[in-house]
């Protein structure tokens, strides 16, 4: 994929390194603008698994 996106583009090595660089931000800033933010609400990362309650004791495992 990387070698055909460095074929693609046109012009000198340092532009194409430019324009990947631009092209690899323009990525990641598409991540946090829309994929984690509509991943943070698909996602139950706040679901909590202790409860709010009593504590319940332990079992006693003494034989």
């Amino acid at each position: 994929m990387y070698a055909a996106l460095w074929r693609t583009i046109p012009g000198p090595s340092w532009f194409r390194v430019f324009v990947l660089l631009c092209l690899a931000l323009v990525a990641v800033w598409a991540c946090f603008q829309f994929l984690f933010p509509w991943l943070s609400t698909v996602l139950p990362f706040n679901e909590l698994t202790v409860s709010d309650g009593e504590m319940t004791p332990l079992p006693d495992l003494t034989p």
